[in-house]
């Protein structure tokens, strides 16, 4: 009896984790290469993935209908930002260096 109680305890904050829904199906713009408009900079999609949970992430926005996100340890100025398109699957877009005309 004791050990039941004892393992039931163990469950921590399952099913109390926050999650973000997500389509398996990119836009048409994220496959296009288009950017994302945030804080007056453009951040391009990358061919890169990252691994992350849903608690590891926090929602900072949406872009034409798609929720993006930062890593909860990232400060401003933000490194990547991050869309969801499956469990634990998120895209990372970059700020490329802008040129500047001397």
């Amino acid at each position: 009896m004791i050990c039941a109680a004892g393992c039931d305890s163990t469950k921590g904050n399952v099913g109390q984790m926050q999650t973000y829904s997500f389509s398996n199906l990119e836009p048409a713009w994220i496959r296009n290469g288009e950017p994302i408009k945030f804080e007056g900079a453009q951040w391009y999609p990358t061919d890169g993935v990252e691994n992350l949970l849903d608690s590891e992430v926090y929602s900072v926005g949406e872009y034409r209908g798609v929720p993006f996100f930062v890593e909860k340890i990232d400060i401003r100025p933000y490194n990547r930002l991050y869309t969801k398109f499956d469990k634990n699957k998120f895209r990372y877009f970059k700020k490329r260096e802008e040129k500047k005309n001397d």
